[in-house]
């Protein structure tokens, strides 16, 4: 299998390494990927947090109708759900702990 490679975008938005780390199981590469799983998150993760159009998205992120389409199939999977609530159980149990 082909390795596809991450471009970090650095906007606030984006996933820490550990963050990726812990929810890259929900979203496995697969063999007909072309772009990184990540990439694909965090440009959904930056349309939530700005609320933002599809195709307004930044060029720093794979083509919207890309990044739309991953994130209807994860939710009909059951895969983004799956994500979400493992990086909100984190970060209670972060917000617990101080």
């Amino acid at each position: 299998m082909k390795t596809i490679d991450y471009n970090p975008t650095g906007y606030p938005s984006d996933l820490t390494d550990t963050q990726w780390e812990e929810i890259a199981e929900y979203f496995p590469m697969g063999n007909m990927g072309k772009v990184h799983k990540r990439s694909l998150v965090e440009a959904v993760l930056y349309i939530v947090k700005t609320g933002c159009q599809w195709r307004l998205l930044p060029h720093d992120y794979p083509n919207w109708s890309t990044i739309k389409s991953f994130y209807y199939r994860a939710v009909e999977s059951g895969a983004w759900e799956k994500a979400m609530h493992h990086m909100i159980k984190r970060t209670r149990k972060t917000q617990a702990a101080t």
